[in-house]
């Protein structure tokens, strides 16, 4: 049975830990990410980021946020380098924001929230599947990107342009051809860490990393996020705002840097 969870009143991210008890585990997502406390690792790889237009798929409203989802049967899309061994498949992506008077990434440095976050879901291809890689504490590497207000981002736009498609909860529409690189910043600078989905079932199967630089969007982009609806189509609307998790507690873990 499936288990009712969102980001309302009496169902938000304070009460997950009622159906879903790992939320209260040692390697929760998101972090609060404090730079002075942070450790240089020079043993970290760069990212390498490959990723093949022709292996976009859908889009897809799932009531909590949008997904882009990717044909993940080859090795076409893929992460390596970082703090990976092996290689990781794209799966999704997708985004998380705040209400209009509100910022509402996921991740914060040293307390600040941006706009948003984009988060490049890959899947370990020493396992046989997605649903046998998030089994593992390796088996998922997601890229973190935070989004800032400023020019509009023009390799965005496409994404935006398909919202009109699905707006309710269970929509989805074909979405070919598109390179998700072109959301990525210029430097690939990356914080890392041992976490977790940062939605519900929060399986601690996430090797993160956040990238340091964010990308500028316009307040015009953000604002068609904020148009989407987590409800379906009859039920009563009600905007997709502040769809994100607060940051857990670190705990035990180290936050490396591939950067001084």
């Amino acid at each position: 049975m499936a288990h009712a969870w969102g980001y309302g009143p009496g169902k938000g991210p304070d009460t997950w830990h009622k159906s879903f008890p790992i939320a209260l585990g040692d390697h929760q997502s998101p972090i609060d990410i404090k730079p002075g406390e942070v450790k240089y690792d020079q043993s970290l790889q760069p990212l390498n980021i490959s990723y093949d237009p022709s292996t976009a798929k859908l889009i897809l409203n799932n009531g909590h946020t949008f997904n882009v989802e990717f044909e993940d049967s080859q090795d076409k899309s893929v992460l390596k380098g970082g703090a990976l061994e092996g290689t990781y498949r794209l799966k999704q992506f997708h985004f998380h924001w705040g209400s209009c008077d509100g910022h509402g990434s996921e991740h914060t440095v040293k307390g600040h929230k941006y706009e948003a976050e984009l988060h490049l879901v890959h899947w370990n291809t020493k396992y046989v599947s997605f649903g046998e890689a998030v089994k593992h504490c390796d088996g998922l590497a997601v890229v973190g990107v935070f989004l800032e207000v400023g020019d509009a981002k023009p390799e965005l736009q496409p994404v935006i342009d398909a919202l009109a498609l699905i707006p309710t909860k269970g929509k989805e529409a074909p979405f070919h051809n598109y390179d998700p690189s072109g959301l990525l910043p210029k430097s690939l600078d990356y914080w890392t860490y041992k976490g977790s989905l940062t939605t519900p079932p929060l399986l601690q199967c996430v090797l993160w990393h956040v990238l340091k630089e964010p990308i500028s969007v316009s307040s015009e982009q953000i604002s068609r996020l904020r148009g989407l609806y987590f409800n379906d189509e009859l039920e009563s609307p009600c905007h997709m705002v502040d769809n994100y998790r607060p940051p857990q507690p670190l705990k035990d873990r180290e936050v490396r840097a591939s950067f001084h």
